[in-house]
């Protein structure tokens, strides 16, 4: 757990730095009542984050499919934890390489507290199939790409984001059919097919009802 304070982004230390290709950002917020509201409501606003499995719902269904499994790729009903896979299933044809899918690895989980705000980020980043023996990246993105979900509050406001970085298609594959469907992909996320996406997903990691999860 981090105490340093950014006064104007907490943070913006946890996403990695933009080197590469292109990048992404989607950010929604909200603001309480109260900031012993905005305490209260953050507790559930976390524990969406980490709740990978249900991030389809969270986002109404929006585009792809998400379920989290341990570091050897055996499917886990738990939050999130560093060292896990997220295998995503994209609508349209997958690769062989990820058979079918797309993953990812949680590299990193950071939590700060400042004296009047609070951050959780999760830094996920594109890697092999654990199901696969060959030493290849089995996501339409290569290994430089990440993506950092990040959920914040600062005082009574809330704000959900993503944010990818050094986002570079993965087209040096074995497979050609794969690198063509890399092409395609990664082309749709540079010219922001999957923004609509990522803005579904933070907006829903924001919805407010007296029945929380």
């Amino acid at each position: 757990m981090e105490n340093s304070h950014n006064e104007n982004n907490p943070g913006a230390a946890h996403v990695p730095a933009q080197e590469t290709g292109s990048k992404m950002d989607a950010v929604e917020k909200m603001e309480l009542n109260s900031e012993t509201e905005a305490i209260r409501f953050f507790q559930t606003v976390k524990e969406r984050l980490l709740d990978v499995n249900r991030w389809s719902e969270f986002a109404g269904g929006a585009s792809s499919d998400f379920y989290l499994t341990d570091a050897s790729g055996a499917a886990v009903g738990r939050k999130a934890m560093e060292g896990d896979h997220i295998k995503i299933d994209i609508p349209g044809p997958g690769t062989k390489t990820g058979n079918g899918f797309d993953w990812v690895t949680i590299e990193q989980i950071k939590w700060q507290v400042l004296d009047d705000a609070e951050v959780l980020s999760m830094t996920a980043r594109p890697s092999v199939n654990p199901f696969n023996e060959q030493a290849e990246t089995a996501h339409f993105l290569t290994e430089q790409a990440t993506s950092t979900f990040q959920v914040k509050r600062i005082g009574k406001v809330i704000y959900a984001e993503e944010h990818g970085r050094n986002e570079v298609p993965n087209t040096d594959l074995d497979h050609t059919i794969d690198n063509i469907r890399n092409t395609f992909v990664g082309w749709g996320a540079k010219i922001g097919f999957s923004y609509p996406q990522w803005k579904a997903l933070v907006k829903g990691l924001l919805i407010y009802d007296n029945n929380q999860d």
